[in-house]
């Protein structure tokens, strides 16, 4: 065959290009497990760094199977839904699917106890959309169903200084102490506003600087996602109440 020939620089072409894919075909299936074992592990630090517990990958599994004492699934009415479903695997992104392929009473949602210095935080993770693409969090609030007790949010794309600074410590911590009810117990949600937090507010934070369709997407996500969970805490509230009727002042969601 001659070399300078156009078929042969097709047919070199063609092989090359069926070795390379091939190859990086083989490799991604090699490394598939140590890829999945990552996100295992990233997503168990995201779930601690919500009740403040601080971790590296190497003793992430250790701290979250000493921390997380229950895993549960919550079904669309706020029911925990028992068997073979594993809380931790449930894809969000596949579950929010559901509900624009009109399924949405199929829908599952994670919940993550932990038991901090004798006290119990629910996790509740979320995901949303940002400007430019994902975004996702998990919010922890005390055994009160109300309070928050952490919140730790991160993005895919979200522009550097702008969008992306969700991901900052600093933006999480402002979360810490409010309320997603307010004083009758009715639900108000955590709001991000533009312009400031108002003064004396009990659910709001500042919105992003130059980051305002990010802000609105996190809004939106703490909204729809908390709402989602509101049948669970209110049996679980009542369990509370119910356990401690000697003591008052207890808080009722409505």
């Amino acid at each position: 065959m001659d070399r300078n020939g156009n078929l042969y620089t097709f047919l070199f072409a063609a092989g090359m290009v069926v070795v390379v894919g091939l190859t990086l075909a083989l490799l991604a299936e090699l490394l598939k497990p140590a890829q999945q074992a990552n996100i295992r592990i990233e997503k168990m630090q995201n779930i601690l760094t919500s009740v403040n517990v601080e971790s590296t990958p190497e003793n992430a599994e250790g701290l979250f199977n000493e921390y997380i004492k229950e895993q549960v699934v919550i079904d669309a009415s706020g029911k925990t839904v028992t068997g073979d479903v594993s809380a931790f695997d449930i894809d969000l992104k596949k579950e929010l699917a559901k509900k624009r392929l009109g399924k949405a009473d199929e829908e599952l949602f994670p919940l993550f106890v932990a038991e901090i210095e004798g006290s119990d935080k629910y996790i509740i993770p979320m995901r949303g959309k940002g400007l430019w693409g994902p975004i996702w969090g998990f919010v922890a609030l005390n055994d009160d169903c109300n309070t928050v007790y952490g919140a730790n949010f991160d993005h895919k794309t979200e522009t550097p200084g702008l969008g992306a600074e969700i991901r900052e410590t600093s933006f999480g911590d402002m979360f810490k102490g409010l309320k997603i009810n307010d004083a009758s117990g009715a639900f108000i949600s955590l709001k991000v506003k533009k312009g400031g937090a108002s003064e004396g507010s009990i659910n709001e934070v500042d919105a992003i600087i130059g980051g305002t369709i990010t802000s609105d997407g996190v809004t939106e996500m703490l909204d729809r996602t908390l709402e989602s969970y509101l049948g669970y805490f209110k049996s679980k509230t009542a369990e509370i109440n119910n356990a401690n009727t000697d003591k008052p002042n207890q808080l009722v969601i409505r």
